[in-house]
């Protein structure tokens, strides 16, 4: 096993710093991606040379692209393997460094935080997601801008798939789901070169009435809220995503 226990608290650290995470989701639509970074730079009215923190960055990818549309940015995330691969890419107004969201990455220093492709919930109580809230506060400046683009958890109850495969470079992955104490759990396994391996990703199925009581809680006011990367209006039974944008007090 790669993992040392697949209910392990720390899950995240020993998923996302495995290159098999990477090849799991090397199909992630980038494109994609980047449409809706572009038209959420313009719906927010950043400006260019603003400073912006992509927090749980993975790779850089997305935080080269706001760095290639004029911005000043940070990308920090905690997965090591990931960081060494991004700084591939730093430039004078492009860094990368290792670090946890529930650490300020600065003292009122960045115009905007980016916490984007449900980033958050990855803990197992309410208290580190106040914890995670209160760092990103700290970090902003006056005014400074929150995006949190997350799941739409009350979709993704609706349309659960238990069970199901993916092939990926090579590799047969076998992923199944479950829901448990309000928490949605990704068992994956698979083997390659003859070893066995296991994983689990677990995201807490948070509301959007979840994240306003914990923008309450951490001194930020919600400007608005989508339901997707083309900013239409959010539908908790129907929309694929749930994007809040937030400002600090």
């Amino acid at each position: 096993m790669e993992t040392p226990s697949p209910s392990s608290p720390l899950w995240f650290e020993h998923w996302f710093d495995s290159s098999y995470y990477h090849a799991l989701y090397t199909s992630r639509d980038e494109k994609e991606a980047d449409h809706f970074l572009s038209q959420l730079l313009d719906k927010i009215h950043i400006p260019r040379g603003a400073k912006i923190l992509d927090l749980a960055c993975g790779k850089g990818r997305h935080a080269r692209f706001l760095n290639q549309n004029g911005y000043d940015v940070l990308g920090v995330d905690l997965s090591e393997n990931s960081i060494a691969s991004a700084k591939k890419m730093e430039n004078e107004h492009l860094h990368f460094k290792t670090g946890d969201m529930r650490e300020p990455q600065g003292l009122a220093e960045f115009d905007v935080v980016l916490n984007l492709f449900t980033s958050f919930g990855y803990f197992e109580s309410t208290t580190e997601n106040i914890r995670t809230l209160d760092a990103i506060h700290q970090s902003l400046k006056p005014n400074g801008l929150l995006v949190i683009d997350f799941m739409n958890s009350e979709k993704a109850i609706q349309t659960l798939q238990s069970e199901y495969h993916i092939k990926r470079e090579g590799i047969e992955f076998f992923i199944s789901k479950s829901i448990e104490n309000q928490i949605i759990s990704k068992k994956i396994t698979f083997t390659d070169n003859h070893i066995n391996h296991a994983f689990e990703e677990r995201v807490q199925l948070l509301t959007l009435n979840d994240f306003r009581q914990y923008f309450d809680q951490t001194g930020f006011n919600e400007l608005d809220h989508f339901g997707d990367y083309h900013f239409e209006s959010f539908d908790s039974q129907q929309s694929d995503r749930l994007i809040l944008v937030a400002q600090k007090k």
